[in-house]
């Protein structure tokens, strides 16, 4: 089955204490795109402006993503530019440029409206919800949000909430949401909230599922060294997508090991800076470190 992506298509300008990287692809929807793409069929929606690099719709078509819901419009792509420090934990935004993104309006083809797999990466609450209103019954819809979205907009995304199967935040977005310090209190209240699945990325730590099974520990592969960790959440909950649009059974038979397989492409994407490693993956290399992962974790 395919998989629909929507979410923010970028030019991402990185700094860390050992380079830079100016004006790459990134975005949202661009790092879970090609994360859902090692696995499954995928249909992305954004928006890129005239000034977008050939070369980057190149590297989309390479992985064999339909581009018939990308939109290309007069003006500027969204640019982003970010430092991280020595602590690749801690970034600061130096720069943001909305540019189309600012008036983007997702616009579903009609041969998109019956995909079965939905991914509403992380972009604002509103325009996941356009999205859903344009959707015929899907089998399995999976929203990410971030801090900002709970501080400007927390009346559109809870809204957005109900409508879900399952919601994916960080630690610290979890605590701001539902005021509980400890995840599992956390993970228990935003269940009340509607969705069916929860999961709460932990970064390097990992992160953890709720579901109708209960809970699951998923962990993080373990890297000697990180060079940028940007995208690597989108990349985690796109190559889940992916997977679980691949396999057969119930999405409670393959939900586990979906998240190991994104917490795998989520370990590649820390490697290079943007999407230039993953870029260049080949799915044995993905089996290679799921293998590992089940290796070191099991007793």
């Amino acid at each position: 089955m395919s998989v629909l992506i929507v979410g923010s298509t970028a030019l991402d300008s990185i700094k860390t204490p050992k380079a830079e990287n100016p004006r790459l692809l990134g975005g949202s929807a661009s790092h879970a795109a090609v994360a859902a793409s090692f696995f499954s069929p995928v249909k992305m929606i954004g928006v890129v402006g005239e000034d977008f690099p050939k070369k980057y719709l190149q590297l989309y078509r390479r992985h064999k993503i339909d581009l018939a819901g990308l939109q290309i419009l007069p003006g500027k792509t969204f640019h982003w530019s970010g430092e991280y420090e020595a602590n690749m934990n801690n970034r600061r935004t130096l720069l943001t440029e909305l540019g189309v993104f600012e008036t983007f309006t997702p616009t579903l083809p009609k041969p998109y409206q019956a995909t079965p797999f939905v991914l509403l990466a992380n972009i604002a609450p509103s325009l996941q919800h356009h999205v859903l209103d344009q959707m015929a019954r899907p089998k399995f819809v999976v929203a990410d949000t971030m801090d900002l979205w709970l501080n400007i907009a927390l009346t559109d995304l809870l809204k957005l909430i109900k409508r879900l199967d399952g919601f994916v935040l960080n630690d610290s977005e979890a605590q701001q949401l539902t005021k509980e310090d400890n995840v599992f209190a956390a993970l228990k209240k935003i269940h009340t909230l509607g969705p069916k699945y929860v999961i709460i990325k932990q970064g390097s730590h990992g992160s953890i599922l709720s579901g109708p099974r209960g809970f699951f520990l998923c962990p993080a592969y373990p890297l000697p060294k990180v060079v940028d960790p940007t995208g690597a959440g989108d990349s985690f909950v796109g190559g889940m997508m992916g997977y679980l649009a691949s396999a057969r059974g119930s999405i409670d038979d393959n939900l586990r090991r979906a998240m190991i397989h994104g917490s795998v492409v989520a370990s590649f994407c820390c490697e290079g800076f943007g999407l230039n490693r993953t870029a260049k993956l080949k799915r044995t290399q993905i089996e290679q470190r799921v293998r590992e992962l089940e290796t070191l974790t099991k007793f």
